[in-house]
């Protein structure tokens, strides 16, 4: 993100003293006004205003306006309203930014404020800070292997047993795909994703963060490009320029069109991913290192609701935030699209409503549960850290540096990063 989360925080921190929510006396026709910022696609914004609307028929005294963007605006508009005295009272933050913003005073401590009781406990301490809660969780994802169990079978392969299958066996099953196709469909598309390289690492005993710096080996890094860069040599995979052309977004991803037969996602766009092929997906999880213990995976908020630590509405926010994650009128609308919600009453209620893709999504998070590594919250500019590790795969992909010095160079920013 370039620092736009930094620049965010620090403007935001400089302006929380007169920018106390809507930018006015917080009063709209009577009601008291609370803004709601959030990012996303044009469904998660009606899917949001059907919430909004439904909160404010619980709850006639609170008008919600919901101050949506798209994703890649989100940080940079929030900070430049926050410049205007239009600070947000209720914020969506990412995991990356909690640590940012509840550092710099910026969020109000939620504990004993907002209903946690029905919340699962594990997850509901992944918004917390030195002990303090700044956040609350609106849902969890995963990060597994996605696979088309059809173009499997029609390239003559079958499904591996996910319990036993290695990265070797992956490639090499996706290398067939590919051959078997005549090139028509790849074996597998691959991303950059630090939750991809946090996996792989893990499977070797090795932390993302530890004491506030990226705790990776120099070698496990290295061996990371080095099993994307098997994955394009044996064209098991496109090359790096074929996989940049298809960007980030689930309704480009080679799954959603049926070009390639496995993908790693995050879990809740499985749904979307289903959508876009018009096929049934699965869920996998991901292969293994030989004689690894571990499996890697791990449990991560989709995203967080916060409130500003300066708002005048704390109250009506807080009601707000409460019904978002614990009413289950909210979780029928709003159903996986942050997530799988983490109240045990809410999942009950909706179910039945979620589509068979989130059935399925239900299903394996349930039967990987004994698999999954505690949520670690990263340090403070975390957030560029994407943006850092793309930089340094694509140097090393692209053939423009040798793995050994990306390994430095990247190490280098990454902490040089959270230093700041």
């Amino acid at each position: 993100m370039k620092r736009i989360l930094a620049a965010a925080a620090a403007t935001l921190l400089a302006v929380s003293a007169t920018a106390c929510g809507s930018g006015d006396n917080g009063e709209s026709g009577g009601k008291t006004k609370v803004v709601f910022s959030y990012w996303g696609s044009d469904s998660r914004q009606k899917l949001t205003e059907a919430a909004i609307a439904e909160f404010e028929r619980k709850n006639p005294s609170i008008d919600v306006e919901g101050d949506f963007s798209d994703w890649d605006s989100y940080y940079e508009k929030l900070a430049t309203k926050a410049a205007a005295g239009d600070a947000p009272d209720v914020m969506t933050i990412e995991i990356r930014g909690l640590a940012e913003y509840a550092g710099r005073g910026m969020l109000a401590d939620m504990n004993g404020k907002v209903n946690t009781a029905g919340l699962d406990q594990g997850v509901i301490k992944a918004g917390q800070v030195d002990g303090k809660q700044f956040a609350i969780p609106t849902g969890v994802n995963a990060f597994p292997m996605i696979v088309n169990t059809a173009t499997l079978k029609k390239y003559g392969q079958k499904v591996p047993d996910d319990k036993t299958w290695t990265w070797d066996d992956y490639i090499e099953t996706s290398q067939k795909v590919t051959e078997k196709s005549g090139g028509k469909v790849w074996g597998t598309e691959y991303n950059e994703n630090p939750a991809f390289l946090q996996i792989y690492a893990a499977q070797r005993g090795e932390q993302f963060y530890s004491g506030g710096k990226v705790a990776l080996s120099e070698q496990t890094i290295k061996d990371w490009w080095a099993l994307l860069q098997k994955i394009i040599d044996t064209k098991a995979g496109p090359s790096a320029a074929e996989m940049l052309e298809t960007g980030t977004k689930v309704d480009q991803a080679l799954l959603a069109t049926n070009e390639s037969a496995f993908g790693s996602w995050w879990s809740n766009q499985l749904d979307a991913l289903t959508k876009g092929s018009g096929q049934d997906l699965d869920l996998l999880r991901m292969p293994k290192a030989p004689g690894a213990t571990a499996s890697g995976m791990f449990l991560q908020p989709a995203m967080y609701y916060t409130i500003s630590a300066k708002t005048e509405r704390a109250e009506a926010a807080q009601k707000f935030v409460d019904f978002l994650v614990n009413d289950p009128a909210a979780g029928a609308i709003l159903l996986s699209d942050r997530g799988l919600p983490t109240n045990a009453e809410v999942i009950a209620a909706i179910k039945g409503k979620l589509s068979p893709a989130d059935q399925k999504v239900l299903e394996f998070m349930d039967s990987i549960k004994s698999d999954l590594s505690p949520i670690v919250v990263p340090p403070k500019g975390a957030m560029e850290m994407e943006d850092i590790l793309k930089r340094a795969t694509d140097s090393v992909l692209f053939g423009k540096a040798q793995p050994d010095e990306a390994a430095k160079t990247f190490l280098t920013e990454a902490n040089g990063a959270l230093s700041q």
